[in-house]
């Protein structure tokens, strides 16, 4: 199963320090600690802080403390902030805690690989991606089982590090995801299809539903509501991850508008739905029949391994233990 090399048994389940308590920041300090790790976290604000303590886990408001733990014990340092607040975050870990292995839960990954590389700590960081979550925001959203069964991007990137990127795979395994390797590019091109677009698609829908006045909304039942569910995410979040993936968002954009009049051009003229609807079955089709095949070679550490990853998670392979 993708044996590593050079990972001692010591090294197999470090301590992690988590950086921000939100949905999924505080879903990772609770999946983490339930897997047995040794785990704290920090959140700026005191209130996430209290509340994480209050149920029982180890909390505070001391960035420069909580990254100082982190060198000492050599730990998995996972920074779990918005994108807005990343690069001040970035500069607290370059000065308390520069040779820990570094990774992230952002949505994007080439501008936290850009940030990263910025301040100097490429040599140590692993991007990631838990594709999880809910509309709701903030340490009571949290979820010790929000990972279970969802796949963990784990960046591949040429320098990646074979002892870190086993780290970081190692946790995110340790919370019940399959690992799907990735690079920065493609995974962003990805999501905006998959993510980024959704949401924006999903705040049209809820403006045009609602622009039909209380009739409508009392009408609307289940494909409505699944249909607007990420609309009632926090906006702050939303235009966070869709603006820092603008260009692979815009894209996305133009083909479902592009797919969108071309409907309304055909509906206007023929009366028909068909070519869009036919079209839209057989590629949820491909979703639902995925095959999700495990990757079993290379080795990790060996020549070319990183590429050989990256082939493997382009082509639907994914990691289920290491």
């Amino acid at each position: 199963m993708c044996q590593p090399i050079g990972v001692s048994a010591e090294s197999s389940a470090p301590p992690v320090c988590v950086l921000g308590l939100g949905l999924i920041g505080g879903s990772l300090l609770r999946a983490a600690a339930a897997s047995g790790r040794q785990v704290w976290g920090w959140n700026r604000s005191p209130e996430s802080a209290d509340q994480a303590r209050g149920d029982g886990y180890d909390a505070g408001t001391d960035l420069r403390a909580a990254l100082e733990r982190a060198r000492e014990q050599n730990a998995i340092v996972v920074i779990a902030v918005p994108e807005p607040a990343l690069d001040p975050v970035l500069a607290q870990i370059g000065e308390h805690a520069p040779d820990c292995t570094l990774t992230d839960v952002v949505s994007v990954k080439g501008s936290v690989l850009a940030a990263v590389r910025r301040h100097g700590l490429a040599g140590r960081f692993v991007g990631g991606h838990p594709m999880a979550g809910t509309a709701e925001s903030g340490w009571p959203a949290g979820d010790v089982d929000l990972f279970r069964g969802a796949v963990w991007v784990v960046a591949a990137e040429d320098d990646t590090a074979p002892d870190d990127w086993t780290r970081v795979a190692r946790l995110a395994l340790d919370c019940g995801s399959v690992v799907v390797p990735a690079g920065a590019d493609e995974h962003d091109s990805a999501v905006a299809r998959i993510s980024h677009l959704p949401h924006l698609l999903a705040e049209a829908l809820a403006v045009t539903a609602a622009a039909g006045g209380d009739l409508s909304l009392a009408l609307a039942a289940g494909s409505y509501r699944d249909g607007t569910r990420v609309a009632g995410t926090a906006p702050a979040l939303v235009r966070a991850m869709c603006e820092a993936n603008a260009q692979a968002l815009t894209t996305a954009l133009d083909e479902a508008l592009a797919l969108l009049t071309e409907a309304r051009r055909v509906l206007s003229e023929t009366g028909s739905t068909e070519a869009l609807v036919d079209a839209g079955h057989t590629a949820r089709g491909r979703y639902d029949d995925l095959d999700r095949w495990e990757v079993t070679d290379p080795a990790i550490g060996t020549e070319g391994w990183q590429q050989a990853l990256r082939d493997a998670g382009r082509r639907g392979g994914v990691i289920r233990a290491l």
